[in-house]
C-alpha cells in the first residue's frame, strides 16, 4: 500500500513510554523501556533490531498478552491497559497477532476447520453451515483450498501452517495485526510468498500491521515506516525509504551494512559490531549502545540520550548526531 493511502489524522494505536520489565531474581529484566509510537491505518511499521532486543515483548505488550509494567497503549481511541475482561474480550476481535512459529503456534490435534474456527467459536460469531462457509472463505483467502479444512497441521509444509495461522487471525475481521517474526521460521523461498499474501490481503482489507522481523530486506519491503530497537530502546525511526537511504545511529548503520545488495559493487563496507549485547538486567549507563560503538564518547556514558526528530519524520537518540548538528 503506498504511503498516499495511509491516514496522516488520528493514529489507529498510539504507543505511550509502553514499559515491560520481568523480575528475575528480585533485578528488573527491562525487555522493553520507553516505547512511543503511532501506528496509522492502513500502514505497516516495521520493528526490527537483534534476537533478543525485545521486539516480540513490545508487540505482546501492545496487544495485552502479556501485561505492561508501564505506560499506556490506545486503540481507536481507548486505553486498551484500563479495560475489563469483557471489554478486552471485545477488542480482540479489532487486534490479532500471527505467531512466529507456524509449527508451535496450530493444536496437532485439532483439525484445520477447527483451528481457524476456534475464534469464531469463542466469540459466538457463526455456527453450524456457516462457520463452514467462513472457514472454506478463509482458506481462499490466504491461498488454500477449502478440502484442507479436514486435515490435521502435520499435513502441511511450514508455508502452508504459517497461511492457516493468518487465515485464524483473520477470522474475525481485525483491523490491526502484529505479525511477529511470521517468515523467520521459514525456508527463503517460502518467505516471499508470505510476505507477497500479507501486502495482498492489507490491500483487499484494509489492514493494519506491526511487522516484528530480523530479515531487513523483507522489513523494507512491506513497511512505510521502520523502528529500530536495541536492548529494549528505541534508537531510530525513518520512512523506510529514508532510513535505508540514510541511517543516521551507528546501530542501524551496523546492521544495514549486513544486508546483501543485488549489485556487489554497490555492497556497503560491513560494520563489525564489537563485543556482546549487555544483558538488559544491568543496562549500560547513558545511552544503551555506548559499550559496542566505535564512535562512542563521553558523554554517551553521563548521559541518556535525548529522542529527537532530525530531519523530516526522521527520529533518532544518539549524541554523535547531536554533537555533529551542533
Amino acid at each position: 500500500m503506498s504511503s498516499e493511502t495511509v491516514s496522516v489524522e488520528k493514529p489507529l494505536v498510539q504507543i505511550r513510554n509502553l514499559k515491560k520489565y520481568f523480575n528475575s531474581g528480585g533485578v528488573p529484566l527491562k525487555a522493553v523501556n520507553h516505547l512511543s509510537l503511532d501506528i496509522f491505518q492502513g500502514e505497516t511499521v516495521g520493528l526490527v533490531g537483534e534476537s533478543g532486543c525485545g521486539k516480540s515483548t513490545a508487540g505482546k505488550t501492545i496487544i495485552r498478552l502479556l501485561e505492561a509494567t508501564d505506560g499506556e497503549v490506545f486503540f481507536e481511541g481507548k486505553n486498551i491497559f484500563t479495560l475489563s475482561v469483557t471489554e478486552m474480550k471485545k477488542l480482540r476481535r479489532e487486534v490479532q497477532i500471527i505467531f512466529q512459529d507456524p509449527y508451535a503456534s496450530l493444536n496437532p490435534r485439532m483439525r484445520i476447520e477447527d483451528i481457524i474456527a476456534e475464534p469464531l467459536d469463542i466469540h459466538g460469531v457463526v455456527k453450524g453451515k456457516k462457520r463452514k462457509e467462513r472457514v472454506a472463505e478463509l482458506l481462499k483467502l490466504v491461498g488454500l483450498t477449502p478440502e484442507h479444512a479436514n486435515r490435521y497441521p502435520h499435513e502441511f509444509s511450514g508455508g502452508q501452517r504459517q497461511r492457516i495461522g493468518i487465515a485464524r487471525a483473520l477470522a474475525l475481521n481485525p483491523k490491526f495485526i502484529v505479525c511477529d517474526e511470521p517468515i523467520s521460521a521459514l525456508d527463503v523461498s517460502i518467505q516471499a510468498q508470505v510476505v507477497n499474501l500479507l501486502k495482498d490481503l492489507q490491500e483487499k482489507l484494509g489492514l493494519t500491521y506491526l511487522f516484528i522481523a530480523h530479515d531487513l530486506s523483507m522489513v523494507k519491503y512491506i513497511s512505510e515506516r521502520v523502528l529500530v530497537m536495541y536492548l529494549g530502546n528505541m534508537v531510530e525511526l525513518a520512512d523506510s525509504d529514508e532510513l535505508y537511504r540514510e541511517p543516521l545511529h551507528p546501530y542501524t548503520q551496523a546492521l544495514l551494512s549486513a544486508v546483501p545488495v543485488p549489485d556487489p559493487s554497490k555492497q556497503s563496507e560491513r560494520i563489525i559490531l564489537e563485543g556482546d549485547v549487555p544483558s538488559p538486567m544491568n543496562p549500560p549507563s547513558g545511552c544503551v549502545f555506548r559499550t559496542r560503538c566505535q564512535h562512542a564518547m563521553d558523554i554517551c556514558a553521563r548521559e541518556i540520550p535525548q529522542w529527537k526528530e532530525m530531519k523530516p519524520k526522521h527520529y533518532t537518540a544518539c549524541h554523535l548526531y547531536n554533537e555533529q548538528k551542533n
